[in-house]
């Protein structure tokens, strides 16, 4: 049988360790940096593009990250338009 410590007033203790909430993680940023430093020594736009072809499946993995998690429009209301046009209609 587990017993909780209480504090004095029945709450229980802070948890200790970790950050307080809001504060970034410094390790996140640095390794962010540095894979951002990696991507441009590898040749930046050009090791992506070829990693495109070579690996598509983890590409696209990457791909999903990076996107907005909503898509919002443009309008002052941020409804979005879909235009659809046909290509060689009429002919």
């Amino acid at each position: 049988m587990d017993k909780q410590t209480k504090s004095a007033g029945g709450r229980k203790p802070p948890a200790k360790g970790g950050s307080r909430k809001g504060i970034p993680n410094k390790v996140n940023g640095e390794l962010k940096q540095m894979i951002l430093e990696a991507l441009h020594n590898s040749g930046g736009v050009n090791y992506l593009t070829a990693q495109a072809s070579k690996n598509p499946k983890a590409f696209l993995a990457l791909l999903g990250k990076v996107l907005p998690m909503t898509i919002q429009g443009t309008g002052a209301d941020g409804a979005i338009t879909v235009e659809i046009t046909r290509f060689g209609a009429g002919k």
